[in-house]
Parts: structure tokens; sequence; C-alpha cells
């Protein structure tokens, strides 16, 4: 905790904003592809069920949303679920969650994760030297495709860029690993 930077690492707790940042994130992740068919768009129709007149029930087309096959009424249509969430209000939602990741002791700050070849069994020894379990959230600096291939199969392990952070993986990882310049990558992006 000592080393890390104190204005990312050292921000005071707001669930206001970590929860606006989380439902902004979300929301843009949203496809919006849904969509029903109005009573304009649904196949049949175009022969009047009965006369206009003369039989006593009401004039009636037979695609009404009310009919068996019909249209829908105010059904989902294609839209965009995503909004502009102001980029200051953003950063303090990562910032916050990684302070309160670093309260909690969920922090590791590694020098450099390099190996010497991408095996799956000597990233998952690295992790267990670093006492690191559950869901492990591996933030590298660099292009460390190496470390990044050799780890990418353990179970419970997301590697993401620095630039690539986000609160959704902020928030479900519960030991964070930090290498060392990625921690200079945040401290450009978020201060």
């Amino acid at each position: 905790m000592s080393d890390l930077p104190k204005q990312i690492f050292d921000v005071k707790s707001n669930d206001a904003v970590v929860h606006s940042v989380l439902v902004w994130f979300q929301a843009s992740k949203r496809r919006g592809t849904h969509s029903t068919l109005t009573r304009g768009e649904v196949s049949g129709g175009g022969k009047k069920p009965w006369k206009q007149k003369g039989t006593g029930r009401a004039r009636a087309g037979n695609r009404s949303p009310l009919w068996r096959k019909g249209g829908v009424i105010f059904g989902p249509k294609p839209r965009d679920y995503n909004y502009s969430l102001p980029k200051k209000i953003r950063q303090l939602g990562l910032k916050v969650a990684l302070s309160d990741h670093a309260r909690a002791g969920n922090v590791v700050v590694a020098e450099d994760l390099n190996l010497a070849e991408a095996k799956t069994k000597s990233a998952a020894l690295l992790l267990k030297q670093l006492n690191l379990s559950g869901k492990i959230l591996v933030v590298l600096g660099i292009d460390n495709e190496i470390f990044a291939k050799a780890a990418r199969n353990i179970k419970g392990v997301k590697i993401i860029k620095s630039q690539d952070l986000n609160i959704f993986d902020l928030l479900n990882a519960n030991k964070i690993l930090l290498e060392k310049s990625a921690i200079l990558a945040l401290k450009e992006a978020l201060v």
C-alpha cells in the first residue's frame, strides 16, 4: 500500500459514483437489437373479416393487437442504450474501486511478470507464489504477450491491459495483480 500512488489508491469511498459508473458501463455494452412487430409489420391482413356495416359488430382489421396473430402494442424496438457520463466521474469511479481494493489488502504489485515461455504451469506457479487465489484480475502495463498467453487458461484469472481497465472487472475481482508498468500507465490516465 505504501508504494502505491495516493492519488489513485487512497481515494475516499463513494458508492454512488461507483454505482453510476457501473450502470453507465453496462448500459453502453447493451446491443439493443430487441424488436417486436407492430400491426403494420405482421404478416397477413388485407382482407376485411366481415363487411363494414350491418352485422352489429365493430369494424375490424384482422391483424389488430387484440387479435390472435396480431401486432404488439408499444413493444420494444431497436435502440441505443448508451449515454455519456463525464470523464472525471468515470475516472473517479475507477479510483474509488481501486482504493477500496487497496484498503482491503487485495492489491498485489509485481515488478514484472516475465516468463521464459508461455506455459500455463509456470504462470499458475507464479500466481501461487504470490498467494493469489479466487477471482484474480491481472493488469498488464506493457505488451506482455507471453504471460497473457500462459495465464489466460487458468480458471478465475482475467488478464487485461491497463488502458482497458473497467469498473465491472474491478468489482468482479477478489484480488488484483498489478504490473509495475501498469501503475505508471494508470497514473498517466487517471491523474
